[in-house]
């Protein structure tokens, strides 16, 4: 079964972004078990022109079903609020 993802942010701080680390939150997972049955999982984002960019699920982030994935290259700013497809 296929689950979209909701783009959220970049991971980070005030002061410092992390281009490749990104803040998913998972269609239907409301809490903090249910996130972390994601963890490992493959994500992917498609472009505008339908290049696909590859991620990967590291660890939860939060309580409220919140994911913390790390993509090679890292994501533009446009993919911020747009879907991921998680694999």
């Amino acid at each position: 079964m296929r689950r979209k993802a909701l783009i959220l942010a970049y991971a980070g701080s005030h002061e410092h972004r992390h281009n490749h680390h990104m803040i998913l939150k998972p269609i239907g997972v409301e809490d903090r078990a249910g996130a972390s049955a994601l963890i490992g999982r493959k994500v992917v984002w498609r472009t505008p022109t339908g290049r696909k960019m590859f991620g990967k699920i590291l660890r939860v982030h939060g309580n409220r079903g919140e994911v913390k994935a790390y993509f090679k290259p890292g994501l533009p700013g446009q993919a911020l609020g747009d879907y991921v497809e998680i694999l």
